[in-house]
This record gives C-alpha cells, sequence and structure tokens, in this order.
C-alpha cells in the first residue's frame, strides 16, 4: 500500500457545480502528431491506434496472493478508541518517533518478507517514498482524536492509493506489520492495552480510507492512460507534451496529476496542466529534465507519439473562484508556469468578470520564459490581463534584455517592488524554495495567508 504524498490542497477555495468548465463527455480526437525541438522539426512519427501496440509499455505486476480477513471480527478492537486509547497511542508516538527510521525499516521488512505479493506494488527504488506510508499511518494515528479533520486527509489518501493497486484486503497486513514494528521499538511500554488501543486506531484509520476508496471507485478509475500525441522541445531541457487520455478525464485549471512512465514503472512524480479543460479533451504538460529525475528525463528526452503514459487523478485546490471578485497575482517560475497559464486561459474562455491579471513569469535564463510569446498574445487580446518576466540569470539587466521587456532580479523581489497587492488573491507555482520565499514576500506586504495559494505542501 504505498503512499505518494496526500494529494491535499493547502488551500481549497469553495467552488459551485457551476464554477467550473464543463467536463468532457468521451475521450478526445487526435491532432496531426508533430514533434518539433530545438534543432527544428523532426521527421512525423505516425500515431499507431490507442494502446494496440506500446511495445515500452510495462505496467504488468504479479498477481496479488489472497489475504485472510482480520482476526477476531466483533471482538474488543472492533471498538471505537477511546480517551484513554488516544492517550496510549500517543506516549507510545513519544518513544517511536526519535527512531522512526529504524522503525521503518522494520515495518518494510516484516511486509515484504511476511507478504511479498505488496512488494509489487512499490518502486524499485524506494529513497523517494521510504518513509511515507509509515509516517501517514503514525500522523493519522496521532490525529484520531479529531475525526471531522482526519476524515478528509484520509479519504484523501484512500483515494490515492487505488492508483497503485492497493485492494482492501492489503490494509490487514499493513495494520500487523505495523503493529509488530512498533511493539519492537515501544519496548517495555508495548502491553496488551497499548497494542488494543493501536488496533482500534488502525481500524478507524483503515476503515476510513477503504470507504472513501470504495465510494470514489463507484464513479472514477483508478488511473487513466494517456497516448503522447505531441511531443515539442522549447529548449534542450523542457519539453511540452499532449497528451490523449483513453477516456474522458476531469479536471479544473491550476490542478496537477501525477505521472508515471513505462521506463521507471511504480515511479511516479507530480506535474501541473498546462492548459484549462479543452472541447477536444486533450491534455498538455509543461516538463523540465531535472538532475536525476528518472520521470521528468524520460518524459523529456525519451517520450515520442505514441508512447502510453500513466495518470492519476486530478488534485490540488488552487483553482478559480469564480464568484470571487478580487484581483489576481499570479507568480510563476520555470516550469511553474504551466499552472498560471491554464488559469489565464480559464479567465479568457469564462470572462475576468472585472478582474484585473497580472503575471509575474521568472526564470534564470531568456530562453527558459518557454510561455512567455504565449502569455504576451493573450495580454495583446485581453487589456485585464498584465504580463511582466523577470530574468534572474546571464543576460540579466543587459541592454538586450531590458529593449525585450524583462526586469531584471529575483522574482519574489520582483513581486515585492511591483506591488502592493492588498485586497488580491495570489496563486504561485514553481520551485519550492521560491514559491516559499514569495510567499513570505506577500505575507510581510499584509495580504492574508488564506489569499495566497499554493499546492506545495500537497506535493
Amino acid at each position: 500500500m504505498p503512499s505518494d504524498p496526500p494529494d491535499l490542497p493547502s488551500v481549497t477555495p469553495p467552488v459551485g457545480p457551476a464554477a467550473g468548465p464543463p467536463r468532457p463527455a468521451g475521450p478526445p480526437a487526435v491532432p496531426a502528431p508533430s514533434r518539433p525541438d530545438t534543432a527544428g522539426p523532426a521527421p512525423a512519427r505516425a500515431i499507431e491506434p490507442l494502446f494496440t501496440s506500446a511495445p515500452g509499455l510495462n505496467w504488468a505486476v504479479p498477481p496479488l496472493a489472497p489475504v485472510p480477513p482480520a482476526p477476531d471480527p466483533g471482538g474488543p478492537a472492533e471498538q471505537p478508541p477511546t480517551a484513554r486509547d488516544l492517550e496510549l497511542v500517543r506516549a507510545c508516538l513519544a518513544v517511536v518517533e526519535p527512531v522512526a527510521d529504524r522503525a521503518t525499516a522494520q515495518f518494510y521488512a516484516l511486509l515484504f518478507l511476511g507478504h511479498p505479493e505488496i512488494r509489487a506494488l512499490f518502486p524499485a527504488a524506494m529513497d523517494v517514498q521510504r518513509d511515507r506510508l509509515f509516517r501517514a499511518l503514525l500522523m493519522a494515528a496521532r490525529g484520531a482524536g479529531e475525526p471531522q479533520e482526519l476524515r478528509a486527509y484520509l479519504g484523501a489518501l484512500g483515494c490515492a492509493h487505488r492508483r497503485f493497486g492497493t485492494l482492501t484486503g492489503h490494509y490487514g497486513p499493513v495494520g500487523e506489520c505495523l503493529l509488530a514494528a512498533l511493539a519492537t521499538y515501544t519496548g517495555s511500554r508495548w502491553t496488551a492495552e497499548t497494542e488494543l488501543a493501536w488496533r482500534r486506531v488502525y481500524r478507524l484509520v483503515s476503515s476510513v480510507m477503504i470507504e472513501a476508496a470504495e465510494r470514489d471507485a463507484r464513479t472514477s478509475p483508478p488511473w487513466w492512460q494517456g497516448e503522447v500525441v505531441a511531443h515539442e522541445r522549447r529548449t534542450p531541457d523542457i519539453a511540452v507534451l499532449t497528451v490523449r487520455p483513453d477516456q474522458a478525464y476531469p479536471y479544473r485549471a491550476g490542478q496537477y496529476t501525477v505521472l508515471e512512465t513505462p521506463w521507471w514503472p511504480r515511479v511516479r512524480r507530480h506535474f501541473s496542466f498546462a492548459s484549462a479543460p479543452r472541447p477536444d479533451g486533450l491534455l498538455t504538460f509543461h516538463v523540465k529534465a531535472v538532475q536525476a529525475g528518472w520521470v521528468s528525463n524520460a518524459l523529456v528526452r525519451r517520450a515520442a507519439p505514441g508512447d502510453v503514459l500513466r495518470l492519476g487523478p486530478a488534485a490540488g485546490g488552487m483553482t478559480l473562484d469564480h464568484a470571487d471578485g478580487a484581483d489576481l497575482l499570479l507568480a510563476g517560475g520555470g516550469t511553474g508556469i504551466a499552472p498560471l497559464l491554464a488559469l489565464v486561459e480559464e479567465l479568457a474562455a469564462h470572462g475576468p468578470a472585472g478582474r484585473s491579471v497580472e503575471v509575474v513569469y521568472g526564470a534564470r535564463r531568456a530562453e527558459e520564459l518557454h510561455a512567455l510569446a504565449g502569455l504576451r498574445e493573450l495580454a495583446a487580446r485581453h487589456g485585464w490581463l498584465t504580463v511582466r518576466p523577470v530574468l534572474s540569470g546571464p543576460g540579466a539587466g543587459t541592454p538586450e534584455a531590458v529593449a525585450a521587456g524583462l526586469s531584471a532580479g529575483r522574482l519574489p523581489e520582483a513581486v515585492a517592488r511591483s506591488g502592493p497587492w492588498t485586497g488580491r488573491t495570489a496563486y504561485l507555482a514553481g520551485p519550492p524554495a521560491m514559491v516559499r520565499r514569495t510567499s513570505g514576500v506577500l505575507l510581510r506586504a499584509g495580504l492574508p495567508a488564506e489569499r495566497i495559494r499554493h499546492d506545495l505542501a500537497a506535493r
């Protein structure tokens, strides 16, 4: 039962049923294939019918062995946790947390040795997510006394686990291995009363996750497959991919998804949608190949029309509230401009409702402002949109950069000197350090935290 970071928004504005564009009714049409890159257009590669071949695709995993039901149905462990149970659980956590790394290793050793069929649900390299499941379970146990707040977190986690192939029967073995690891590292504090408390808490946690997953399964698949129908290299390290999902894919501008490639099965990374929902149903992603980035390098340097990707459900709360009339600040760095482009497209389609929109778009090098031409074209057509490109690396402040309308400096400082932003709603996207600094600038300038939206905590 692997666990990517829970796909929870840092801020989720209330959105009514009519707030966003309509969902696509069916799978999209395929545009003419093309794959230009920095060296000029490459010969077009014929796109084969969707999913009939794809020789590089390798989603297969070993069959899962049947999992026996949890023992003692209807016994004391089936009761809701009491105040005494929560007290014991928190005391246990205080002992385990200083040695959480060793407890995590013990947990996975027990899980994979005792239930090798579950190992196939996890990526080959466990470095990125090695402690996510264990820590998520501990976090859930700590918050078991606040069921309303916990339910949203656990529900999202349970739905997210569907895309990994998690089944209801897997929760039993995970719970047993969790308790065994806790018992090992709690020592003499692990008593029969403590074990019963943990069983009750884990039953609460798992039941909420299972119920949410089963509800979600009635209306949504666990994942979608999408064929790459266009691959455009904007720079040697940045590509724009157009993907055709195998069925209607609902999402909102500003959201993101998890992508998985056939070359690195079960290795998943988050990418934002770079366009608002389109009538043809196609999806667009801006991807930068980063050092040691398995997925990003595969998407930029290896993916081509005809390849098939796997997509999780859309997530994230950085969406527009069309009932809110506040002016907007959209600040993005590098390929972080992608969700902001989608927001601008949605505003252009629905109308700004009297709001002004200012986009501050930053990068180190001029060529990395790969979406600037498209933004400026939109600004030329819509008087409510202003675009301020910012350059922080080589060439910043030169006469050529000034003539091209590129101001010098880092994006957070550019936001600080371009204010005031009082009364606006800000949407931030890009490298985590940039988002944090820009958020700090806005907070110090007096913009309330509830008016600053990003999905940093969710990824």
